[in-house]
């Protein structure tokens, strides 16, 4: 029971910090103004309404008591009544009272009229209308043959001070909750910033110094990511000038290498040894292609449908089919995704025959799909071929001249534009490829 209220209360409340913040902030308010306001009405206001009800009642019937007495002057009761008590009143004879009236039931003055009018003249003795006048109430009374109309001020049976009460508790509610949200504003927005640049940097942005802000507790946050995030750029570079170095040097060995092979005179010999140096020397551009593969670059808006079109015009392949949605745009960085899209283009091509690309925009996302008819890798494995230097000894990843980079490189660089790779088995039974990237 409480497990499901739990996931109820989460469904309905706010996600966003600012708008559960404003919560936090109003609903006390409000609650508080609601019990205020029911105290109010119920303690004072109702019962203020009622006495002044009950107090025209009688002054109603105290006239029409001495009204029936056949030694009063009617007129001059009339006229007494109409100066001192603010009553105007008529006599209608020979007519029936009407027997129907439009009673407010939310209305606390309909309410108090009919219960003390039933209270004192018994029902269908009576017949008002609070709605027809906006100042006035026609109240009518039956009597004998005919019936009295009393036109009576509405200030007669309401109190004025029910309107200053509501002004004065929604004014300053109304002030509070517009402090509330310039306060909350205000703290939010440090949330809002940090936020901002650790997407920023989990994207591979270059982003400038960031300087916290805010409350406490939120600056000391800010200060942590900062030295976080100079702490990954160190090792980021580290491993970079690492792996360029490795590979730069050993460039130096295999020139001499080739050189040597020339002056060979078996040439069966000297041919194995070139394709084996022409290997390494791929495996070295792959590892420098890895190093570099995070490298900084300025996001751009550009033509996606444009790209893919180019990379696959480049390969002059028939065996290359496209289906691309045209004019889809993205704001991203354009070399990145090419070399993406090129290292799985190019694998796609080594192990199978046929190859579809396709490109379609759902929404807020943009989904390409990469499909050939090659071995394709066992379900288990999809995971780990993202995975540096892992290598598969069946099918499509058997090569001697891989390291096993290619798929991790392209699972970088979607990840760093906040997008995601997965592989799955394609419909024309090999490996199919879909990169999903937000617009």
């Amino acid at each position: 029971m409480f497990s499901g209220l739990s996931k109820f209360l989460k469904d309905i409340l706010p996600k966003r910090l600012f708008y559960r913040a404003l919560l936090i902030v109003a609903v006390p308010v409000l609650v508080l103004q609601l019990i205020i306001t029911i105290v109010f009405f119920d303690s004072l206001w109702i019962k203020t309404n009622k006495g002044m009800t009950r107090a025209l009642i009688n002054e109603i019937n105290t006239f029409i008591e001495v009204y029936d007495n056949e030694k009063t002057n009617k007129d001059e009761l009339k006229n007494l009544f109409s100066l001192f008590i603010d009553l105007n009143i008529e006599f209608i004879g020979k007519k029936n009272l009407e027997k129907n009236y439009i009673e407010r039931w939310f209305s606390p003055i309909d309410r108090s009229l009919r219960r003390e009018l039933k209270s004192k003249f018994g029902p269908g003795e009576f017949w008002f209308d609070t709605t027809s006048y906006k100042e006035l109430i026609d109240l009518r009374i039956k009597h004998k043959d005919g019936y009295f109309k009393f036109l009576i001020p509405k200030d007669r049976v309401t109190s004025s001070s029910a309107r200053i009460f509501a002004l004065w508790i929604t004014v300053p509610a109304i002030i509070m909750v517009i402090i509330s949200l310039i306060f909350l504003k205000n703290q939010t927005r440090p949330i809002t910033n940090l936020a901002r640049a650790a997407e920023r940097f989990g994207k591979g942005e270059d982003i400038e110094e960031f300087k916290p802000s805010g409350a406490l507790e939120i600056r000391q946050a800010g200060h942590e990511f900062d030295k976080m995030r100079k702490r990954i750029l160190r090792h980021l570079n580290q491993r970079t000038e690492m792996l360029s170095g490795i590979s730069h040097d050993l460039r130096t060995p295999l020139t001499r290498m080739k050189l040597q092979i020339a002056f060979i005179k078996d040439k069966d010999l000297a041919t194995k040894l070139a394709e084996d140096i022409n290997e390494m020397e791929k495996m070295l551009n792959e590892y420098l292609q890895f190093t570099s593969s995070s490298y900084v670059e300025k996001d751009e808006m550009f033509n996606l449908s444009e790209l893919i079109e180019t990379i696959v015009t480049k390969y002059n392949n028939e065996n290359i089919e496209k289906n691309l949605l045209s004019r889809v745009y993205i704001n991203g960085r354009k070399n990145l995704i090419n070399r993406c899209l090129n290292n799985i283009i190019d694998n796609a091509l080594k192990y199978g025959n046929k190859v579809e690309v396709k490109l379609i925009k759902e929404n807020t996302n943009i989904l390409i799909t990469i499909d050939d008819d090659g071995f394709g890798i066992p379900k288990k494995e999809y995971e780990n071929v993202f995975k540096p230097f892992y290598k598969i000894d069946k099918g499509r990843a058997d090569s001697k001249s891989s390291v096993g980079l290619g798929l991790s490189i392209a699972s970088d660089i979607i990840r760093s534009h906040g997008g995601n790779i997965v592989l799955d088995k394609s419909k024309i039974n090999g490996l199919s490829v879909k990169i999903f990237l937000p617009v």
